[in-house]
């Protein structure tokens, strides 16, 4: 446990020092929105590359089909500078480009008219940055399995997809009719990528290419590859394919281990809807790193144990109930790939919603006091160090609290609104109404506000943009409670659930005092209901 810990503590570390820098041209390059990004919108990926494993490195090229958006002659396509631009072709014809940083302004000859759908097509080569610990940096990892096969995989979430193909890199815009990621890995290896295998050949080089067509949107960080001596292994939910890539020497026990997918898809499209992808499958895939949401082909290395890695997150023992990595990943095909923010600002519309369907998912199968216990030995984690929600258009997250504060925040509301029926119904219509959009924290809290019928925007505000939880403080003046919040968001406001002397009371603070009429002889006359709100009490 205590590795485990350290391990989510350096990552916390890690990122909340990256939301603290400075933030440069580069930055504002990759996570802005100049005119060069926003004058189109990408209908579609074709990504055809060969991977050599033996050098480590890439060539190929992507197609890159857009709408013209707005009249233009120039637009900004991303790709890391240690990578190769060999050639940009528009219509046959090379076109001219200049690079600064990780972005690639290209040139046209003569304006792009609104309205009109064009295509280039990106030639590109280059050896991609490898990992030092995937996936909490961005890159590729190349190992072996223990034949001594090769087995390789990335993940590049954060730090953006452009390190290893040529691509829009801003979760703003997803290509609206999907992609195909074809492949051409060395003989006896196999790729396994996102959506439906649609086909493979072998090609007189001694490599063979695997050819992958998602029908969906995609986020770009989604797009992945996976490269090893794999076993197949079919299954079905209904009328939900369900396909799993793993290590031959892993695969029994993958067939007994997997079933708990069905457990947690049932579960999922009970309370949020029907799976998102239907039509690109469910997959997971053996990585030789711990996981990631890779959309229809999520990545797991959790190395077939319960928990975390075998350890238990919360401290509860109820982790160890369900492998961590199977719901977490595949709670984002939800909230992360069907829902995704605008912004990696807003991340916590990923991690902290998906990080409740854990406690989602323990409610399903061990009942509503096991998913509270569980719920709130996650506090444990919480740093309460800088703001969830990080620094706009800098391609910047905030605080690691976006996981375990974030979906605090959830089940906080969850008390407020009171009314379980309504808390069902509202995430599953959240989940449906924005199902593949791209949306912002102001899109979600209007959303709550509205479905619950109250002004929720003050709570959403004081977990989500200051470094603090509300403090609730309590006194007795002539044996009478009184009452009032100590935060940082101005007319903060959130009804709360006490016990005075036994009996369950719902008073309403403000962050002025308000008197009671409850005679109490002694503060400890009072409990704060905190494993239902995520507060702290501060007895005067």
């Amino acid at each position: 446990m205590k590795k485990i810990l350290i391990i989510f503590l350096v990552l916390f570390i890690y990122q909340n020092s990256i939301s603290q820098e400075t933030t440069s041209r580069k930055d504002t390059l990759q996570g802005g929105l100049r005119v060069e990004r926003t004058c189109y919108d990408v209908l579609r990926y074709d990504l055809n590359i060969k991977i050599n494993i033996q050098d480590k490195s890439i060539v190929g090229y992507n197609d890159i089909n857009f709408k013209v958006v707005s009249n233009t002659k120039k637009i900004q396509v991303d790709l890391f500078d240690n990578m190769k631009v060999d050639s940009i072709l528009f219509k046959s014809k090379k076109l001219e480009y200049k690079r600064e940083f990780n972005a690639v302004f290209i040139d046209f000859p003569a304006n792009l008219i609104k309205g009109s759908e064009e295509k280039i097509r990106f030639y590109y080569s280059g050896k991609p940055i490898i990992a030092k610990n995937a996936p909490w940096d961005g890159g590729f990892v190349f190992t072996k399995d223990k034949q001594g096969k090769p087995w390789v995989a990335v993940a590049c979430q954060g730090t953006g997809a452009s390190l290893w193909y040529p691509v829009k890199d801003s979760q703003s815009d997803e290509p609206d009719n999907g992609a195909t990621i074809k492949v051409a890995v060395p003989y006896g290896l196999m790729d396994v990528s996102n959506g439906r295998l649609i086909g493979s050949e072998d090609l007189k080089n001694g490599y063979t290419r695997w050819d992958w067509e998602v029908k969906n949107p995609i986020n770009t960080y989604d797009i992945t590859i996976n490269i090893a001596d794999y076993a197949h292994i079919h299954d079905n939910l209904n009328d939900l394919d369900l396909d799993y890539y793993v290590l031959k020497e892993n695969e029994a026990k993958a067939k007994s281990h997997f079933e708990e997918a069905k457990l947690m898809l049932s579960c999922f499209q009970s309370k949020f809807g029907t799976y998102p992808f239907k039509e690109d499958g469910y997959k997971l895939v053996e990585t030789p790193y711990l996981g990631m949401e890779h959309q229809s082909a999520v990545a797991y290395g959790n190395k077939y144990k319960k928990g975390y890695l075998g350890s238990d997150l919360s401290g509860t023992g109820i982790g160890l109930l369900f492998d961590y990595i199977t719901i977490h990943e595949s709670g984002h095909e939800w909230f992360g790939n069907s829902i995704t923010s605008k912004d990696i600002a807003d991340m916590w519309i990923h991690e902290g919603f998906t990080m409740y369907t854990e406690v989602v998912f323990v409610e399903c199968q061990f009942g509503a006091e096991k998913a509270q216990k569980y719920m709130n030995g996650m506090k444990q984690n919480v740093s309460n160090d800088i703001p969830i929600i990080g620094p706009f258009g800098v391609n910047k997250e905030g605080s690691g609290d976006m996981y375990y504060k974030g979906a605090l925040l959830l089940n906080t509301l969850r008390h407020v609104i009171d009314n379980d029926e309504l808390w069902w119904k509202l995430l599953l219509d959240y989940s449906n109404t924005f199902r593949h959009k791209i949306i912002d924290t102001e899109t979600v809290i209007n959303f709550f506000n509205t479905k619950s019928g109250m002004d929720l925007t003050t709570i959403f505000n004081q977990y989500l943009r200051y470094n603090s939880i509300p403090n609730l403080v309590v006194r007795i003046n002539k044996n009478k409670l009184e009452f009032r919040w100590s935060c940082d968001e101005p007319n903060f406001k959130m009804p709360i659930d006490v016990k005075v002397n036994g009996d369950k009371i719902r008073i309403q603070p403000t962050k002025n005092w308000q008197f009671s009429s409850f005679y109490i002889k002694s503060l400890d006359d009072i409990e704060v209901l905190t494993n239902d709100f995520y507060v702290d009490v501060i007895k005067e």
